[in-house]
């Protein structure tokens, strides 16, 4: 029940289960969107599901399979948000996590850039996160296409997620685990993407369970993205560089970035740009060589610094792209953010 106190690691609990057929749209070849709106399984059970959850052994285990009647869905981009639920997750961070994502799928600016893509709705599910089997989804996959898709999403993410006031077991950061996660999540999208996404957001670097290279190439290999958003320190804390750490060791595939706000209080609309951009790329089309803008060597933070904001784009491939103007070498998007490119060879 909303608001009501959660028990750890109880078992995924789905109605009914049966294999559904998934893939994953690339290039030209869409499907014509069908035009179906709302949140695609509460549609067909009655309501929006309650809180399920689920741990990493019985999430890898077991096939998570929506039913029949769960049609699958034509989407823009799927997107798994995977967020820190360690014990270093504070009930401040934790509210901040919560109220960010709320707050970020609800926004004018997501409502407009869903609206602006080829489908018109993009898929998300939000899952939580700490050490080997130990994590649970809040919200199971779950279709926006409009602003009230959007506040039923966002209702249960805000009555259903972690608090940080029971830190039970003061659990590790399991990184490798979070992808792997959101990997399975991914394959298991109950409909058509042109694009998947695991969005991971964290506080520290991968410190339990397996490392992080095997999960992340794993995830790559299926064409997934991996971005990440780095958790600010409470003020007065050392900083760490763990946007650099995301950026060389987690983040990868199409378009990947991290994105690092400096302070707390910029979390939330460092999120909610991180889902603008990521919602927005899909609007990419190739462009000639004549007509690339130089990329600059190293990412520089002149002007995030000032913004109070660091992003870290790292493209993998993907140099003959037009992408969204705000995205672009050097561009300065509405928040006062400088977003440069930077091109790794792996």
């Amino acid at each position: 029940m909303p608001g009501s106190a959660h028990q750890d690691d109880d078992p995924l609990s789905v109605a009914a289960c049966c294999p559904v057929d998934m893939q994953t749209v690339s290039g030209g070849n869409l499907p014509q969107p069908t035009g179906r709106k709302g949140i695609g399984l509460s549609k067909r059970t009655g309501s929006l599901p309650a809180l399920a959850t689920l741990t990493h052994a019985g999430v890898l285990a077991a096939s998570l399979c929506w039913g029949l009647e769960a049609h699958a869905a034509d989407v823009d981009v799927a997107i798994a948000f995977a967020v820190d639920f360690s014990s270093s997750i504070d009930p401040k961070t934790a509210e901040l996590q919560r109220e960010g994502h709320a707050a970020a799928l609800t926004s004018p600016e997501i409502i407009a850039a869903i609206g602006r893509n080829y489908f018109g709705c993009i898929g998300v599910t939000y899952f939580e996160w700490s050490s080997p089997g130990h994590s649970r989804t809040v919200l199971p996959w779950t279709t926006i296409c409009g602003p009230e898709d959007a506040k039923a999403a966002a209702t249960v993410i805000r009555t259903q997620a972690y608090t940080g006031y029971s830190r039970a077991g003061r659990r590790g950061t399991s990184v490798s685990s979070a992808i792997d996660i959101g990997a399975l999540l991914l394959d298991q999208f109950p409909g058509n993407a042109a694009k998947k996404v695991i969005d991971i957001s964290a506080n520290g670097e991968n410190n339990d369970g397996l490392p992080v290279e095997p999960s992340r190439l794993n995830a790559l290999g299926k064409g997934y993205t991996i971005n990440a958003i780095a958790i600010p320190a409470q003020q007065g804390s050392a900083e760490q560089p763990l946007a650099s750490y995301f950026e060389q060791s987690v983040i990868g595939g199409y378009q990947a970035f991290v994105i690092s706000p400096k302070e707390p209080a910029d979390y939330v609309a460092a999120l909610r740009r991180k889902l603008v951009i990521e919602v927005s790329m899909n609007l990419a089309v190739p462009v000639a060589d004549s007509v690339r803008r130089p990329v600059a060597e190293e990412p520089g933070e002149t002007g995030n610094q000032q913004a109070g904001l660091s992003l870290a784009p790292l493209l993998r491939g993907g140099l003959g792209t037009r992408l969204p103007e705000a995205w672009g070498p050097d561009a300065t998007d509405a928040l006062g953010l400088t977003i440069q490119r930077h091109i790794n060879s792996n």
